[in-house]
């Protein structure tokens, strides 16, 4: 059965070329917004711009973002204006798991300090191998981490806002448990979504609950951690080391202390790159061109409610 092509606009124009082809390849039609009934907004800095275009198009239906992390939108209140919204929600969960493990890697066995080291020095480090870790976020982010965790064998918790089970997982607990899930912990993992609830959630007292053998990886939003706690504990042993691909503020400025410590390891918000992010954000504005064309549930839908 033939289905009639979805007129779709794409802007920023020219910020991203390859969005435009994929519209093409879906089958849908490129038009200009007034004409639009699917928009595909792919800028993650200017909410304020895409509010200014949709109010002079109120007939686009759907808006596509191209990321996961929608807080800036949220914050507009541009999910309440009764469009359907769609955005990255896991999109990239698989690159961004891969830099998950490959830090808490890294950490667990001092690859930190042993590349900064200009003699021998002592033995160290930890195996995974069967250890314990924690998930804060039970997304696909966590769901692909869980997966490449699996060769290790560890005893893996998530914990997330509603609880149930995950496969590989040895139990699911809701934000109460939280502070009883990181205690004696190997690793924990942040992979949350940025909320009111989940701003400044590693604090000092969650740090010192994780213990002086404990690595904290965060690839969620810089943040979910309260910065000066983080460099207090890391400076007095109360955890291990932190891997962070994200940091409040960002980017880390040129002098901050965490570039200075030893137990830190910090990555430019690299864990799912533009070149990584054009085959996988293509195949998902494809994806939701064709289903909106064939009245399908598009994919990563946004909850008005939740933001995200």
């Amino acid at each position: 059965m033939s289905t009639e092509p979805v007129p779709v606009a794409v802007r920023p124009e020219g910020l991203r070329p390859h969005l435009a082809q994929a519209v093409v390849d879906a089958g849908g039609r490129l038009v200009e917004p007034a004409e639009a009934r699917m928009l595909v907004w792919s800028d993650a800095t200017d909410a304020d711009g895409l509010r200014a275009l949709l109010a002079h198009a109120p007939q686009i239906e759907v808006v596509q973002l191209l990321w996961a992390g929608v807080e800036g939108f949220a914050d507009l209140g541009l999910f309440q204006d009764g469009r359907t919204w769609a955005c990255g929600k896991g999109v990239y969960a698989d690159p961004v798991a891969e830099h998950a493990l490959a830090m808490l890697l890294s950490g667990l066995r001092g690859l930190p300090a042993r590349g900064a080291a200009t003699s021998w020095g002592p033995q160290g480090g930890v195996s995974l191998l069967g250890g314990r870790v924690t998930i804060l976020g039970g997304g696909g982010i966590a769901a692909s981490l869980v997966r490449l965790l699996q060769p290790f064998d560890p005893e893996i918790t998530v914990v997330r806002r509603t609880p149930q089970p995950m496969e590989g997982v040895r139990q699911v607990v809701g934000p109460s448990d939280l502070a009883t899930a990181v205690e004696g912990r190997d690793a924990v993992v942040v992979a949350l979504a940025l909320t009111p609830d989940t701003t400044g959630v590693v604090d000092a007292d969650l740090l010192r609950r994780m213990g002086a053998g404990c690595w904290l990886v965060n690839v969620g939003r810089g943040a979910h951690v309260v910065t000066d706690d983080l460099v207090a504990a890391l400076r007095a042993g109360t955890i291990a080391g932190a891997a962070l691909d994200v940091t409040e503020p960002e980017p880390l400025p040129d002098g901050h202390p965490l570039w200075t410590l030893p137990s830190a390891l910090i990555t430019p918000h690299t864990a799912n790159t533009e070149e990584m992010a054009v085959p996988l954000v293509s195949a998902r504005v494809r994806a939701n061109v064709r289903r909106l064309a064939e009245g399908q549930p598009l994919i990563g839908l946004v909850d008005p409610q939740l933001g995200y």
